[in-house]
């Protein structure tokens, strides 16, 4: 990593609007480049491995020029932490105004995911919706929660990651007598190497995640060599990031799911405003504010560590 660049950083606290992830503050580095700002954000308790794609992704959104864009906003869904407050529930589907899918947290209890789905469809009725598991199920307990959900809340767009592993989906999808989509995210980004898993007959929509997959570049390729529909979803970044992540939902020709790009409503304050406006958000050149948000020297100093030892590995 070039110093100059390292020379850049700034890093940010960022307090969430609620417990999310079991995030309540959720720190980012920035570093400027000729291309403009850019985010290195892996949450605090990946290892350094697991840093690399996300430091890469952070070069290359410095350092490189953006991709052609078919368009200049981005539909994107509602995500619902697991919640189980009916009043913060409606709180938090009233901060995506206009939006028309949603994406709700699930997997730690059936009937308060079910109430949960439920109080969401009686808030937006023609809402479309989808639940991310996380893969917390096994294969029984995925069939059991998901005809249990069906026959309560009715079908879903898809549901991401319901299981853990690649073996588990293909079982699912062979034994669930349910149509549903299954969408996979953990399986492709926390692969040590995500060209050579098959994913045949296990998803049907692939979850592109622009920092975890290492840039827009190596994303595109994944795409490319999977040969599946895909989506795009945030990994709660601040504005920054959520900009290059619309990049790169922008660069795809065909977007046929809103994105889980609109995360910034979960977010008490950010470094710049990308409101969602009839449920898209705009593509802009973001330009952080830092004043008020940036950590102590003491976070400042581990957060440089962590990108001078993630920089070795590149």
């Amino acid at each position: 990593m070039d110093q100059s660049l390292l020379e850049t950083m700034r890093v940010v606290a960022l307090p969430t609007k609620t417990n999310f992830r079991g995030i309540s503050v959720r720190e980012v580095a920035l570093f400027k480049g000729e291309y403009g700002w850019a985010e290195f954000s892996p949450f605090l308790e990946y290892g350094f491995e697991e840093s690399a794609p996300w430091l890469m992704c952070a070069i290359e959104a410095a350092t490189k020029p953006r991709p052609k864009l078919y368009r200049n906003s981005v539909k994107v869904n509602g995500t619902i932490p697991a919640l189980n407050d009916h009043a913060g529930i409606e709180r938090i589907v009233d901060s995506f105004p206009g939006v028309n899918t949603f994406k709700v947290k699930v997997g730690e209890n059936l009937s308060e995911d079910i109430a949960r789905l439920a109080r969401i469809k009686s808030l937006r009725p023609q809402a479309r919706l989808r639940i991310d598991v996380n893969g917390s199920w096994s294969v029984q307990e995925a069939i059991t929660n998901l005809r249990a959900i069906y026959e309560n809340i009715g079908p879903l767009e898809y549901v991401e990651q319901p299981c853990e592993t690649v073996e588990e989906l293909r079982e699912l999808k062979e034994k669930l007598k349910i149509d549903f989509m299954i969408a996979g995210d953990e399986v492709l980004r926390k692969s040590t190497d995500p060209f050579s898993i098959d994913l045949k007959g296990a998803i049907d929509v692939l979850m592109l995640k622009v920092q975890p997959l290492g840039g827009i570049a190596r994303a595109h390729t994944l795409a490319e060599h999977h040969k599946l529909p895909v989506v795009v979803s945030s990994a709660l970044e601040s504005a920054v990031g959520i900009n290059y992540g619309l990049q790169l939902a922008a660069s795809f020709p065909e977007m046929n799911f809103d994105c889980g790009l609109g995360t910034g409503s979960l977010l008490t304050s950010d470094v710049a405003a990308l409101p969602i406006v009839n449920g898209e958000i705009e593509i802009t050149d973001v330009e952080p504010d830092f004043s008020g948000y940036e950590v102590a020297p003491n976070r400042f100093d581990w957060w440089k560590n962590r990108v001078m030892k993630t920089a070795e590995l590149l």
